[in-house]
């Protein structure tokens, strides 16, 4: 399965359960859903991952720790607030580099509408939720 293949699994799975839930809830009430969720259909699941990392010929062996990776391909990071800011989106980016994957969702579930909560970032670039939305997403 590919990258963009899991990207399509988790932008509908995570409509489909805001849709159910609504925002408001704990970041850890989400991301134990979705890992049963996406379990369900088929996709392996690590979850609150501590990836380790090398820097200067040190190896650190709890750089981070993400949320969820999917099939060890896709990396997502949950949030629960307001609105996301940049450092949101800078903390999955690093993760990304850190961890040598392609491909990472931010998903805020504290957004009224779950599209809006939703940035691809790939390869150092960010996707919003609108150009996501406006590929084929759509709900």
């Amino acid at each position: 399965m590919t990258e963009n293949e899991i990207g399509d699994i988790i932008v509908n799975t995570a409509i489909r359960l805001h849709q159910k839930l609504g925002s408001g809830l704990l970041e850890s009430v989400y991301e134990a859903i979705l890992e049963k969720q996406f379990q369900n259909q088929g996709l392996s699941v690590q979850r609150q991952v501590a990836v380790p990392f090398e820097y200067e010929g040190i190896l650190f062996n709890e750089g981070f720790r993400a949320d969820l990776i999917l099939n060890d391909k896709v990396i997502i990071e949950l949030k629960s607030v307001e609105y996301l800011n940049n450092a949101h989106k800078k903390q999955l980016l690093t993760y990304l580099k850190l961890s040598g994957k392609k491909l990472g969702y931010l998903l805020n579930f504290g957004e009224a509408v779950m599209k809006n909560g939703i940035v691809r970032i790939i390869n150092g670039k960010l996707s919003s939720s609108r150009e996501i939305s406006s590929r084929r997403h759509e709900t």
